[in-house]
């Protein structure tokens, strides 16, 4: 696949976030980054896959047989080892439906006060982007950390509050907008993507 074939993406997601931190990242590929909510698509799939790749290719190959554009769809979410893995693929449902991201925070950070566990965990992105009802490509990207004692920090959303980076001393909440997307798993998981768009071979 050529870039300069790509006049138009839609990304498979209503979250702001996202698609914000989406239309910074998928910059190069200079074009339109559209949303579901841009385009009016109220649809919802179940997601049923067993790993975050299953699910972001489940969400490509459904909402990309509803309109000619191609669809990249995401699954990412938050592993810690202490909790098992957990909340995983069910980060966004972690504290129950209608949680907000605060109540999954303080969900998480309640259990593991419960022991001296293990707090290290790894941000989870899997990419995959399908035209009408065709998966095209498929990428991953992780991010390695610690979960924080306490939220830090007013940028981002979801866990990003107690998620600590090593690598720059800070929680992802703490990060600039550059900074997050030079080092996130998101931004890792795109750049292989676009790796793949330009060079077919990868």
């Amino acid at each position: 696949m050529n870039i300069k074939k790509v006049p138009h993406l839609i990304i498979a997601t209503k979250n702001a976030g996202k698609v914000r931190e989406f239309r910074d990242l998928l910059l190069p590929l200079q074009c339109a980054v559209l949303s579901l909510a841009d385009l009016s698509i109220d649809a919802e799939f179940e997601e049923t896959g067993e790993t975050f790749a299953e699910n972001a290719r489940q969400k490509a190959l459904a909402y990309s047989s509803l309109t000619l554009t191609p669809v990249l769809a995401d699954d990412s979410g938050l592993e810690v080892e202490a909790l098992g893995g957990r909340p995983g693929i069910y980060s966004a449902r972690y504290a129950g439906a209608g949680a907000s991201d605060a109540d999954r925070v303080r969900k998480l950070l309640d259990e593991l006060r419960k022991s001296d566990a293990n707090r290290g965990a790894r941000f989870v992105c899997a990419l995959a982007m399908a035209q009408q009802g065709a998966l095209i490509l498929e990428s991953e990207g992780e991010c390695r950390g610690f979960i924080a004692e306490e939220p830090r920090g007013s940028n981002g959303f979801g866990y990003d509050p107690i998620f600590y980076f090593p690598e720059l001393g800070k929680t992802y909440a703490e990060l600039s907008r550059l900074e997050k997307n030079l080092h996130s798993h998101r931004s890792r998981a795109v750049s292989s993507l676009i790796r793949q768009m330009v060079d077919p071979q990868l």
